[in-house]
């Protein structure tokens, strides 16, 4: 019983010095006042709220006057109306060769990355079986024609008849034909190109054990390239068989590749709606490889537009919009505008509405820059660096 009284008390002085505590501090926090210590207040109206020299200020001076551009111009320029496809490239020919049969490899006759004529030897299996049975088949052949010549003198000078001449004739063709057989079985060991090409990567070795099916090494003419792509039916009358095009491909950046239209499917995909074509571009250098991915653009004629660099259009969302600048001499700000935009070719963009030709922007750096923001252009030096224009300098329009 004392020790809940001893508790009860204990707990009641705690809690009055609590009080006490939170009602000293709410007095002491009144004199102060909101902005601090006594007197801070009256020291930050007298101080203008910050040390001389030190202030924030407004725009212009927390960012030390108007922000350096670079600035173009918007410009007449010629865009060429194309179709624009993707492709995978394939070689004029190629194939994967594989065994006919199961059997273990005699000698390899190639090495990876050798250019070889068509008939080549490539492989060789173990044919002594085969040799075998062709030796035999042949000995059959010679012993049925000596048979089948024999009875046919005999039926000649009548001594044989008609039958008896029939089986020996039967039986001397089926020993032919069992050569062929055997000679079929012999070169089915011997492993050949098909065509004139390129053969690829092989880790096949003589020992090895092969069987159908198994790929042994590709086969490809890349003399020249095919490219399949699909392009949407609407597009039909512009595409005709032997119409030059051209591709770019990623691993030839800024390289323009030739080609042209080789064939046009006799079909249209009645799901996509699409005619499939197949363009050839010559390849002597073989710097094209098969399975490369190429970009495709089919000219369908060309014309003027207005256009300006690329780094002097910012896109957020669906929107665009560009710096147009306003005013003369030190006066001069960015006014940021909306533009509609069309093509973009070799680093341009086509803008169909929204400025003008001559029209001076800010032509990169816009992730910088505030609309209505002061700005002062920069002047291209005989080095190619951008510096300040000097104060009272005009900008050439």
């Amino acid at each position: 019983m004392i020790r809940r009284h001893f508790f009860l008390v204990g707990a009641i002085l705690v809690l009055a010095l609590m009080v006490v505590a939170g009602g000293w501090k709410l007095t002491l926090g009144k004199k102060e006042g909101p902005g601090g210590p006594p007197g801070a207040a009256m020291a930050a109206q007298k101080g203008g709220g910050a040390p001389k020299g030190k202030g924030g200020g407004g725009m212009g001076g927390g960012m030390g006057g108007p922000a350096p551009v670079s600035v173009t111009a918007v410009q007449s320029r010629v865009f060429m109306d194309s179709i624009d496809v993707i492709g995978v490239a394939k070689g004029r020919q190629s194939v994967t060769l594989t065994a006919a049969a199961t059997q273990l490899v005699d000698r390899v006759r190639f090495s990876d990355g050798q250019a070889v004529a068509k008939g080549a030897v490539l492989v060789e299996l173990k044919d002594t079986e085969q040799n075998a049975g062709l030796a035999q088949a042949q000995a059959r052949l010679v012993q049925a024609q000596r048979d089948f010549d024999r009875w046919k003198a005999l039926a000649g000078q009548g001594y044989a008849s008609k039958t008896a001449l029939d089986q020996r004739e039967a039986t001397y063709l089926a020993a032919r034909a069992d050569v062929q057989a055997a000679q079929a079985r012999q070169a089915d060991r011997t492993i050949r190109a098909p065509f004139a090409g390129v053969v690829g990567l092989s880790d096949i070795a003589p020992g090895a054990l092969i069987n159908p099916g198994s790929a042994i090494v590709t086969l490809d003419d890349i003399s020249t390239v095919r490219v399949d792509f699909e392009i949407p039916d609407r597009y039909l009358a512009s595409l005709r068989e032997g119409q030059p095009i051209h591709a770019k491909a990623d691993a030839y950046p800024g390289e323009t590749i030739q080609g042209r239209i080789a064939k046009l499917d006799t079909r249209i995909d009645e799901r996509t709606r699409a005619i499939t074509a197949r363009a050839e571009f010559p390849n002597p250098g073989h710097r094209l490889k098969p399975g490369m991915m190429m970009r495709v653009a089919i000219a369908r004629g060309q014309r003027q537009g207005l256009a300006i660099p690329e780094a002097a259009l910012s896109v957020q969302g669906d929107s665009a919009f560009v710096y147009v600048l306003n005013g003369q001499g030190e006066r001069m700000t960015a006014e940021q505008r909306p533009v509609r935009t069309g093509a973009r070719q070799d680093g341009f963009v086509e803008i169909l509405d929204g400025v003008q030709a001559g029209d001076r922007l800010v032509a990169d750096g816009l992730n910088k820059l505030q609309p209505g923001q002061p700005v002062r252009p920069m002047l291209a030096a005989a080095d190619g660096k951008a510096r300040a224009r000097p104060p009272g300098a005009r900008l050439a329009p």
